[in-house]
């Protein structure tokens, strides 16, 4: 989340005024960062400490890489007398004052979202359809948890017009203080599913974990939630108790205030009829499947509870892509002609696998292909793991799915399951599936990649992409839908 434009976003007064630190030399930061990796010229990086790194040793890199300064706790070995050091007693508490002072200056309206499914599909549509209105400010990638959710509030500019935050979790509790933080004007809960569910009783809970995103709610709050979902009335019930007072649903449902009238799937997108806030709309989002519908209305129904545009909004949706491991899909030429992928490498459960199996199986492979599906694990699913991933050979056969790769100890169960002739092989790991995967696809194929992001099938996608004809580094030459 960058500046709109090449202004100061904190100076050493207010920092220090934000985290009470010390400072002997006068800065001015244009970003935040905590990545030497991905920093930008003029950021300012907090060294922050995790079980496994610690920034600290990566001031000296940071600095020489032109940051503005850097926050620490601890003095950095080899750090130059008079260099720009901002100390504090703890770093990340310092990140969290960044945020909290961000959203105190802010004229923004906020909307923060949540759900088992879909937060970051619904947080890239608004940031996509709000950008051409007004300033915005959204959460980059998946930073929405302790340390990426403040560090997305200190990234925000105090000319922003929205500000778009996503809150993820997989422990109860963790939502409640980003909610607190954040102070959003408008809630939205995606939806509520059997996602994490190693770390809850039931599905009841995880519902509950996702409703303290109104416990920080700003005073005439908005609630946006699925209509569909069983768990609505419960949801609403909580932002009630927490004095939300407009309620608002999405969906199919006869009472959602972003209604969907109709629908029809393509291959590269869905036509979508709906009535939002009492105004008919027909839109197409370029993205395909049905959840990307649902995305569309929370999307639609979260812009005009802040306020926008919800004609311009829906209009806008038509160039809307997938983000990156989430149904983005290229085409990769490789000698004979090329075959299609669809990343869906980043996250994976029961409800997400269905819904990417149904655009899998509305996929028009070329001629001689095959729909194909490689899978990693479905991770925190607890004691029903194995049957869960059992049970997702039914919907791969009822979708047309011809071929099944499997990777991980629990997906074996999803291999035994499968009839013979689709089973495309199966590995204990998502390296060890690589080479099975990418020696079979042909012309003509179009092939789903998905796993949690803890199965790695990530790395499958990539060497499908290095497959190109005269592939650069980055592999992939075309995509379809996606930059």
């Amino acid at each position: 989340m960058r500046l709109a434009h090449n202004g100061i976003l904190w100076t050493s007064k207010s920092a220090l005024a934000a985290t009470g630190g010390r400072c002997d030399r006068d800065f001015a930061a244009t970003g935040v960062s905590i990545d030497t990796r991905t920093l930008e010229p003029g950021d300012l990086f907090v060294a922050l400490k995790g079980p496994n790194f610690d920034g600290h040793n990566f001031v000296i890199d940071a600095l020489d890489r032109g940051a503005a300064a850097a926050l620490v706790h601890r003095t950095p070995i080899g750090a130059s007398v008079g260099a720009p050091i901002l100390m504090v007693n703890d770093t990340l508490k310092a990140l969290q004052d960044l945020g909290a002072a961000a959203r105190a200056r802010a004229n923004a309206k906020i909307i923060a979202v949540t759900g088992s499914i879909g937060k970051t599909g619904v947080k890239e549509a608004l940031k996509f359809i709000l950008s051409p209105q007004a300033a915005v400010c959204a959460t980059t990638g998946n930073l929405n948890n302790h340390w990426g959710l403040p560090l997305s509030l200190a990234r925000m500019s105090a000319d922003a017009a929205y500000g778009i935050l996503e809150m993820g979790m997989n422990h109860p509790g963790e939502i409640a203080p980003l909610s607190k933080l954040t102070q959003p004007h408008v809630a939205v809960i995606t939806t509520v599913e059997r996602v994490h569910s190693a770390f809850f009783a039931d599905v009841e809970e995880i519902a509950d974990a996702k409703a303290e995103i109104f416990s920080g709610m700003a005073k005439g709050g908005i609630a946006v939630l699925s209509r569909d979902n069983p768990h609505f009335q419960r949801l609403a019930a909580a932002a009630a108790a927490k004095g939300v007072k407009d309620i608002r649903g999405f969906g199919a449902h006869q009472e959602a205030t972003a209604r969907l009238v109709e629908f029809s799937l393509e291959a590269d997108g869905s036509r979508v009829s709906a009535v939002v806030d009492g105004e008919a709309l027909v839109y197409r989002i370029g993205v395909p499947g049905r959840h990307w519908v649902m995305n569309s209305l929370a999307a639609l129904a979260a812009a005009s509870a802040a306020g926008g545009d919800v004609l311009k909004a829906a209009e806008a949706l038509n160039g809307f892509t997938a983000p990156e491991g989430r149904g983005r899909v290229s085409v990769v030429n490789i000698p004979g002609g090329a075959f299609t992928v669809i990343d869906e490498s980043y996250n994976a459960s029961p409800a997400s696998m269905n819904a990417a199996f149904e655009v899998l199986g509305r996929a028009q492979p070329g001629p001689g292909g095959r729909r194909i599906a490689v899978l990693g694990d479905m991770l925190e699913l607890g004691p029903d793991s194995e049957r869960l991933h059992a049970e997702l050979a039914a919907p791969l056969q009822d979708n047309g799915i011809d071929l099944a790769f499997t990777a991980g100890r629990d997906m074996s169960r999803l291999a035994d399951s499968l009839p013979r002739d689709m089973r495309g092989g199966h590995a204990a790991d998502a390296r060890a599936l690589t080479p099975m995967a990418t020696a079979a696809v042909r012309p003509g194929d179009v092939v789903m990649v998905k796993g949690s992001a803890g199965s790695n099938a990530g790395f499958i996608f990539k060497a499908l992409l290095g497959l190109e004809s005269g592939a650069d580094e980055r592999g992939v030459k075309r995509t379809v839908n996606g930059a």
